[in-house]
């Protein structure tokens, strides 16, 4: 019978007896995708190392050999998709009228537009506040803020512009604008419409002299 084909690790730790050469990143990734994959899925607590390695194709050796523990592993997969969202967190108004930039913020506070799991993800880590609260944490600190930040500081820079009201509260309205991708995911109404459908009511409440706001269709 023909030996079955080995497991990513088993090749890894062959060439590294053999050559001394450093670990394969290629493997890294496989191993973070797969802990992505799996705390969307199941979620953190249901998650099991078994359930990684077989998902990666890789031995508990070579995952070990990388992170010490669960907790660990799952902070650096967070933090592969965070690395991969930070260009986002940035707005040029040059080109756009101050409502468009709005817009534009609005529409990067998507917490879907990197992973189509973001949502179910960012829900499973608020059902482990009780049992692990640091992961609710890291994922305020490095998903949520970012975003929030960002739709504040282009209200700060509208307002510098003289295009919105002084006394906004721009923290209020950012949280307004984040929640509203939550409050549609959970009713079932589409994502791609809320930055238009939210600037759209708005504006005329936070713009100097904004007119009529404009119709949006059923």
């Amino acid at each position: 019978m023909g030996r079955t084909r080995p497991a990513r690790g088993e090749a890894e730790a062959g060439r590294a007896s053999a050559g001394g050469r450093p670990r394969d990143a290629a493997i890294d990734e496989a191993i973070i995708l797969a802990t992505r994959k799996l705390l969307a899925r199941d979620g953190y607590s249901r998650m099991t190392i078994g359930d990684i390695v077989a998902e990666a194709e890789v031995t508990r050796p070579t995952l070990y050999r990388r992170w010490k523990n669960k907790f660990d592993l799952v902070v650096d997969a967070l933090d592969h998709g965070f690395r991969k969202q930070r260009d986002m967190y940035a707005v040029d108004p040059s080109a756009l009228t101050p409502r468009e930039t709005l817009v534009e913020a609005v529409r990067r506070l998507d917490p879907a537009s990197f992973d189509p799991d973001a949502m179910i993800l960012m829900g499973n880590f608020a059902g482990e506040a009780s049992r692990t609260p640091e992961l609710l944490e890291i994922l305020r600190k490095h998903a949520v803020e970012p975003r929030v930040a960002l739709v504040e500081q282009v209200l700060e820079r509208l307002r510098e512009r003289g295009a919105v009201n002084a006394g906004l509260d721009v923290r209020t309205i950012a949280l307004l604008c984040f929640g509203s991708y939550f409050a549609a995911f959970y009713a079932g109404e589409p994502q791609q419409e809320i930055p238009e459908r939210v600037v759209a009511v708005l504006w005329p409440a936070i713009a100097t002299g904004a007119g009529p706001a404009p119709v949006h269709p059923a």
